[in-house]
């Protein structure tokens, strides 16, 4: 395996990397080698991906349309059921407001 700190080669069952020092017996070393590997189809989006989506998508008319080619024709499979479920929750919103308003 390779020091995610450096790129040097370590042995497999090395705690830390003698050439930078860093210890890469603790689980965010892995979890971190484990995203890198991933196809960009299973990335995860990050918190602050998320913020910015809903922010995106909450923008009248250009966000909806925006919502509806993310939920339709995202590469990204995490993106794609995120903007899939803020649809859901968007026309359950409007719903919502006729019948209360009625």
């Amino acid at each position: 395996m390779y020091c995610v700190n450096c790129g040097k080669k370590i042995k497999d069952n090395m705690n830390i990397c003698f050439n930078c020092g860093k210890n890469v017996a603790n689980s965010n070393y892995f979890h971190d080698l484990e995203i890198k590997n991933l196809p960009d189809k299973f990335k995860p989006i990050s918190a602050w991906g998320y913020f910015g989506y809903q922010l995106l998508f909450a923008i009248p008319i250009i966000g909806w349309i925006f919502l509806i080619i993310f939920a339709l024709k995202e590469e990204n499979i995490n993106l794609r059921n995120f903007a899939k479920s803020y649809f859901c929750f968007l026309l359950l919103c409007i719903i919502g407001y006729f019948i209360f308003t009625m």
